[in-house]
């Protein structure tokens, strides 16, 4: 059983791809391409939780029927809320949280699952973030997907104000946790963190340093997903 990496856009494959060293192996699926690397199927989905959920289920849904996937992972960079992750640290999501996923009212916003109706949080395996963490140095906490990056101080503290503990944020953990879930398979997220949550600064942006996190965190993560999924198909064999 492998694992289904999907990343936004190229750069954010190719990152967790070098981890391996060069030579990956492509396979072509509707909609774009799967790059094999190490015990990871790499996937560059699309921007957002419309587009990764598309490219997600897509995936699994043509995935061989010899080598179904045990896992999704969302990865790629992201913001960093400070002080718990600065720029150049690792998040791993406790809880992969819809932030602005529901209504504005006169008091506020409300979640979806405020209104009577879906679900805003997926929580990845208990097991599996505290060893990725181990492995990586990477700070668990919620990671929030929005569909507009934050980039303004009220922002930024509603959004704590609302999730205490996160992170980071990114634009499509949630749209491939949701996929996976329709799948009945576990999702993780785990991002490199290139900038602050905060007012928008590109000059502070450091995308550099965050994909070459992500490098060597996907190489420190291979042997503690390759023991998940073995330890995943025994558990399966006993069911």
């Amino acid at each position: 059983m492998r694992v289904l990496v999907v990343t936004a856009v190229p750069a954010e494959r190719d990152a967790v791809t070098r981890a391996f060293g060069a030579g990956a192996r492509v396979r072509e699926v509707p909609g774009g391409e799967v790059h094999r690397a190490g015990p990871f199927d790499v996937l560059a989905g699309g921007v957002g939780p419309a587009a990764a959920a598309a490219a997600t289920a897509l995936a699994l849904a043509t995935a061989p029927a010899d080598e179904p996937y045990a896992l999704v992972v969302s990865a790629g960079i992201g913001g960093g809320f400070a002080p718990a992750a600065p720029v150049g640290s690792l998040a791993v999501a406790t809880g992969i949280v819809a932030a602005d996923l529901g209504a504005e009212t006169p008091d506020g916003f409300v979640p979806v699952t405020g209104l009577g109706f879906g679900r805003d949080t997926f929580l990845p395996p208990e097991a599996l973030v505290r060893d990725v963490a181990e492995a990586t140095g990477a700070v668990p906490g919620p990671v929030l997907t929005v569909s507009t990056v934050t980039g303004s101080t009220a922002r930024t503290a509603e959004l704590l104000a609302a999730h205490p503990g996160a992170v980071a944020e990114a634009m499509e953990g949630f749209g491939v946790a949701e996929a996976a879930d329709r799948f009945g398979v576990p999702a993780l997220e785990l991002r490199a963190v290139s900038n602050t949550v905060g007012p928008r600064d590109r000059e502070a942006w450091r995308i550099g340093d965050a994909l070459a996190a992500l490098t060597e965190a996907f190489g420190k993560t291979a042997p503690v997903v390759e023991s998940w999924t073995r330890h995943d198909r025994l558990d399966r064999h006993r069911d």
